[in-house]
């Protein structure tokens, strides 16, 4: 059972910490089924990939924070894994797309129901005014932590 002040903490960035770090061992935990499959780093690229839906090897190489040669090599192995294409891009010819593959896509998938259904579990045994609180929060954090996508709104500092 939750003590007082874990419920209503004195210091909101710790509270912010202690559930980031739930959320990063949930997500290491559904990683387990990729272990045979693809590196973390490769997962790292399909991340990528999966949330723009196509992008250049010099955007995957600065989300990823590699430098793109290491990206290219990278995306070889998943290539040849069947998990990315390359094509021609087009708007320039001596850019590469990359995009995710069925099985790229598949694999994604995968990775998400696991964690859709850990978190399920976890929702589940919160009650019902914490589910509320918490839905609350996070939609209120993630807009703070994007400026609008127009830029009409300012990051706050």
């Amino acid at each position: 059972m939750a003590t007082d002040d874990q419920q209503h903490p004195d210091d909101p960035a710790a509270a912010v910490e202690r559930a980031a770090d739930v959320l990063a061992a949930l997500w290491a935990a559904s990683q387990h089924v990729l272990e045979t499959r693809v590196s973390a780093s490769q997962f790292q690229a399909l991340t990528v990939i999966a949330r723009h839906g196509k992008v250049n090897l010099n955007g995957l190489a600065e989300a990823m924070g590699a430098i793109p040669s290491s990206a290219s090599r990278l995306c070889d192995r998943l290539q040849a894994a069947g998990f990315v294409t390359r094509s021609e891009s087009s708007h320039s010819r001596r850019e590469v797309e990359l995009t995710l593959t069925r099985s790229g896509r598949a694999l994604m998938a995968e990775v998400g129901r696991l964690r859709r259904q850990e978190i399920t579990r976890i929702l589940a045994a919160m009650s019902p005014a914490d589910r509320v609180h918490l839905l609350v929060g996070l939609t209120g954090f993630a807009q703070a932590a994007e400026p609008a996508a127009d830029g009409s709104r300012e990051r706050p500092a």
